[in-house]
């Protein structure tokens, strides 16, 4: 199952680590300033997603890369238009003389358009981008695959949905068969909706269709993580499309009600507009996150409040 933990403190900037249960894998959402995050967490996270590259959500960037160099992998950078130039600048604002250039890879994938991603390859001591490839998804591996929605925040901010793989589960009581090989067979057939794979079955052969009621398909678990956006119809269209009855959602809620005119000023969203989207949205649990620094524990407890009256109905 896909976990979050919000890393930062209530006057720190945002940054969220995303774990998968049992793998010790992890994925860190935004870079802001993070005390809660440590340096064994930061070597375990194989891709980081960016919303956008203001300094509150980027500024620990280099605290981040400090801690992977010399792992010698492949890191997954995701992000907005020109992160790719943003993070090559960042990287070449060090000297490397020292550094081995198998120390590490960055991947970065620049978020065009929904359907345009473009793939940069940067490595050590001289940190030169190389395009390799552009391509129609962001991100999948063997856990999770990762949508996205892009939304204005006076410039793109991307919000990000992880999407635990579907799994298969197999009905032993009904089938009348011994385990076996078969049934892993079966599986891949119904996954790629193969119904004429033949499957044999202590000798005699039947066709995968016929034996599809021995399986049922159990959705994957489905965490959003959405950061600065302005509380428009345009951006609440964008977010339904991709985040409509997810299980979890963490969303910004920057501005008090009160003070919501400086959620419009600041393309910002305040606390019962993203309560109001989430329980439009149909997700199960939603969680404000991503406060202004300058409000007091007070504060957030209305924001909190007003946010949840919204989501709830109550």
């Amino acid at each position: 199952m896909i976990q979050a933990e919000i890393k930062s403190l209530l006057r720190e900037d945002i940054s969220i680590l995303i774990k998968i249960a049992n793998t010790g894998k992890y994925y860190l959402c935004d870079c802001g300033e993070a005390s809660q995050l440590t340096v064994k967490e930061i070597q375990s996270v194989s891709a980081v997603f960016i919303s956008h590259t203001h300094i509150d959500h980027f500024s620990n960037f280099d605290g981040i890369f400090r801690h992977q160099i010399g792992s010698g992998e492949r890191v997954v950078i995701c992000g907005p238009k020109n992160i790719h130039q943003q993070i090559e600048a960042r990287l070449n604002s060090y000297t490397w003389n020292l550094i081995d250039e198998k120390a590490i890879e960055y991947e970065i994938r620049e978020i065009i358009s929904p359907k345009e991603i473009n793939v940069y390859i940067l490595r050590p001591p001289h940190w030169n981008q190389e395009l390799i490839q552009t391509q129609n998804f962001l991100f999948e591996d063997d856990q999770v695959k990762v949508k996205f929605a892009i939304l204005d925040h006076k410039t793109d901010s991307i919000a990000y949905l992880f999407k635990e793989k579907d799994s298969v589960t197999f009905h032993e009581e009904a089938s009348g068969f011994r385990k076996g090989k078969w049934i892993s067979e079966l599986k891949t057939a119904f996954e790629n909706n193969d119904e004429d794979k033949e499957i044999d079955i202590e000798g005699t052969v039947y066709k995968a269709s016929d034996l599809f009621h021995l399986l049922t398909r159990n959705q994957g678990y489905r965490l959003g993580v959405i950061m600065d956006h302005a509380a428009d119809q345009e951006n609440y269209g964008k977010i339904k499309a991709v985040f409509s009855e997810a299980d979890l959602v963490y969303i910004e809620s920057f501005y008090k009600d009160s003070d919501q005119e400086f959620a419009k000023l600041n393309y910002h969203s305040f606390a019962s507009a993203s309560g109001k989207i989430m329980k439009d949205c149909q997700v199960k649990e939603a969680v404000p996150i991503h406060f202004s620094r300058r409000y007091t524990e007070t504060d957030v407890m209305e924001i909190e409040t007003a946010f949840y009256k919204a989501f709830r109905g109550n």
